[in-house]
């Protein structure tokens, strides 16, 4: 016996007709009337009288539609239960500085919109001290650009982001143009975060890998600070396109780095499925939401998405 068969069950009595119940559920009168010969052969037991003007219940049809009834008032209420219990709650979501520019607001504004009675928690810290927090259940999901082995994560991949040389205008050595090769940047002055940074890291594998050795004559881990010395003219920065969302509030200038091993992948990383609440789960679910909407509006700057990401 299926819920399907009360429903249609409930709707012909409620009609008094297998053509207008068909109309209303939007199947066809044939599979109406097979689902409710299945129910009757289950029940062993004839529930309907049909004549030349309508539909009837038998004086086993009376009887069993109370009950018919009550189980689908149970299932409803069931299914409102489970929604109720996956809509609110806690949920604690990482988001490294740069992702948080282009990423936090979106967030705050879609799950206030779908899910209110979720109490958002969200915390801005390098990727690497976010893998740490998230290894050590103190956050539930988190946007990576690194993953260690060995933990018992859920993983998907979201985005690539290509780099960017943001410099003032007034900086001499800016480059110009709308891409450079990582090659043309040997002499250029950067301000970038230290070296437990992930992107640091990457970056000084690209310049190794082109013979360089690049010239950083500053280290700021705060991106609102980094930015503002690149702002003053002291030095340019390499930074992703979420960071280069900034553009239009700073006036800087934005250049692509167009060697195609320089990038950034972005890992939604979570705790594994079974350890995650139904916020948690619910959650997820919109960060691939909002991310890609980002991607597709053209509002994450450099951003490619990733075809087949699905939670």
């Amino acid at each position: 016996m299926e819920l399907r068969q009360l429903r249609y069950f409930v709707k012909i009595i409620e009609l008094g007709s297998l053509g207008r119940a068909a109309l209303e559920l939007d199947v066809g009168v044939s599979a109406l009337s097979q689902q409710i010969s299945k129910l009757e052969s289950e029940l062993c037991t004839r529930l309907l009288n049909r004549t030349s003007t309508g539909v009837t219940p038998t004086s086993a049809g009376f009887a069993f539609l109370h009950h018919a009834q009550l189980t689908l008032r149970q299932a409803e209420n069931a299914i409102m239960a489970a929604h109720r219990g996956r809509m609110s709650g806690y949920v604690s979501v990482g988001l490294p500085p740069t992702t948080a520019t282009v990423l936090a607001l979106p967030l705050i504004n879609a799950m206030r919109a779908r899910y209110p009675d979720i109490q958002l928690h969200l915390v801005e810290m390098l990727s690497g001290h976010l893998a740490a927090q998230l290894n050590a259940r103190q956050i539930d999901l988190a946007i990576l650009f690194q993953l260690e082995g060995g933990k018992r994560w859920s993983v998907t991949p979201l985005l690539d982001e290509k780099l960017f040389v943001i410099a003032s205008p007034s900086l001499p050595q800016a480059p110009s143009g709308d891409s450079v090769q990582i090659a043309d940047l040997g002499s250029l002055p950067l301000v970038m975060p230290s070296a437990q940074h992930g992107l640091r890291s990457a970056l000084m594998s690209a310049f190794e890998r082109v013979g360089l050795t690049p010239n950083v004559i500053m280290e700021v881990d705060g991106l609102a600070v980094l930015m503002n010395a690149v702002r003053a003219g002291h030095a340019a920065t390499i930074q992703p396109g979420a960071a280069a969302a900034l553009k239009d509030e700073s006036g800087l200038s934005l250049t692509r780095i167009a060697d195609p091993h320089v990038g950034r992948r972005n890992l939604l990383a979570t705790l594994a499925d079974d350890e995650l609440s139904p916020a948690a789960l619910a959650t997820r679910l919109v960060i691939v939401d909002v991310a890609r909407q980002l991607v597709a509006d053209k509002q994450w700057p450099g951003a490619t998405w990733i075809e087949g990401v699905d939670t």
